[in-house]
């Protein structure tokens, strides 16, 4: 049995080893240079040394030396243009290479055995060429950016340069006043929403449902480029208001509904011995005498109310452009909340009643809820529910 386990896993892995090896084969001969690069470096993290990983170093140098050669002929095509617009791609390029290198490093040496020699990879140093790229890329990309936010037509405009001046402060950090302007970007280009709760319904809205509407640090909200207000902040220019508008309230009696119920059990009520036909004990295999259970048939009277109280509140949300004051589009608002409590009383003996009915008998009856409680306890809906609509919609459509 060991060794037809044994033979099982060895065929197991000797398939596994092919595949590989004819997926790197593959990545090869179809030029996806880095996919051969990836599986070859994976498969001689150990036991480079195995007979059966020689296919892969040979794999492994004619990939590196392909895609270094095309990277190269890539970068120059592109110096050769000299549009600063391609120092971004060189800059990348450049990395990627630097890259493959790091990755190839630990490995070496890799040994040929067939040819008796070490496979060969050519290692430069591009750390020059690097800082060359990144200080003109730099320059590029911040004379650029600069141009854009001085001339920027509209928010989208700011958020470009806002991405130029992130990406220039990630690759050349505290490049001159980057941080200043990426701040500057940043809030010409948000969008900043006041939002307005009415009430045009009957009753009086609780404080504190509205304060809890309003308060957008409980939202969770993580929107790059939309910030709403409920209060009008000093020196903010506001572009768009957001209305809450809750319409209707709706709010039912109290009802308590009743339900009646008999209930009858056959239960176990003690023990006894099991007597023959002639009142004898009867004895077991080892002459001890058989108990039996004994058992009583048990009935309860069982008298179940259920408070119940519900509200229902319903309006609109609806965003307005506060330059050209029109309407920009209109959402349903509605939640509901129940207020349910079931108690119950029971006559006789309370083991007829089943568990699911045993657990309301130690219940009483409890206070309704005030109708400013019942409106305030749609809160959490109504939060959910307006933050879907804040998290989904997009004013730059």
């Amino acid at each position: 049995m060991k060794k037809q386990l044994l033979l099982f896993y060895i065929s197991i892995c000797f398939l596994v080893s092919c595949s590989s090896v004819k997926q790197t084969e593959k990545a090869l001969n179809t030029g996806n240079y880095d996919e051969a690069i990836a599986i070859a470096i994976q498969k001689l993290r150990t036991n480079k040394a195995k007979k059966n990983k020689q296919p892969y170093i040979q794999m492994l140098e004619q990939a590196y030396a392909k895609v270094v050669t095309r990277d190269i002929d890539h970068i120059t095509y592109l110096k050769k243009e000299g549009n600063n617009a391609n120092l971004e791609r060189i800059y990348n390029a450049y990395l990627k290479l630097q890259h493959r290198q790091e990755q190839i490093k630990p490995l070496l040496p890799l040994h040929l055995i067939e040819q008796n020699r070490n496979a060969n990879f050519k290692m430069v140093n591009y750390t020059q060429d690097l800082l060359d790229t990144k200080k003109a890329l730099s320059t590029y990309l911040y004379n650029n950016a600069l141009s854009v936010l001085n001339n920027a037509r509209n928010k989208n405009d700011y958020r470009l340069a806002y991405d130029d001046f992130k990406y220039l402060d990630n690759i050349t950090p505290n490049y001159k006043d980057v941080r200043q302007l990426i701040d500057e970007a940043h809030y010409k280009g948000t969008d900043f929403v006041i939002v307005a709760m009415s009430n045009q319904t009957d009753m009086i809205i609780p404080e504190r449902l509205e304060s809890d509407l309003l308060n957008f640090s409980t939202y969770g909200l993580n929107d790059l480029w939309t910030v709403y207000h409920s209060q009008e902040a000093p020196q903010t220019s506001y572009d768009y208001r957001m209305n809450v508008d809750l319409r209707e309230i709706n709010i039912s009696p109290e009802r308590i509904r009743e339900r009646y119920l008999e209930k009858e059990k056959v239960i176990k009520d003690g023990w006894e011995y099991l007597l023959d036909e002639n009142g004898d004990p009867v004895l077991d295999e080892n002459g001890k005498k058989i108990k039996v259970d004994k058992t009583k048939k048990v009935y309860c009277e069982y008298f179940e109310f259920i408070q119940s109280k519900a509200v229902n509140v319903v309006g609109n949300v609806n965003y307005i452009n506060l330059r050209s004051q029109q309407l920009l589009d209109n959402f349903p608002l509605a939640s509901e909340f129940v207020f349910e409590h079931t108690y119950a009383n029971h006559r006789g003996d309370k083991r007829a009643l089943d568990k699911d009915l045993l657990q309301f008998i130690t219940l009483r009856e409890v206070p309704f809820p005030s109708n400013e409680q019942m409106v305030y306890d749609t809160a959490e809906d109504l939060k959910a529910k307006l933050k879907h609509i804040i998290t989904t919609y997009q004013f730059n459509k």
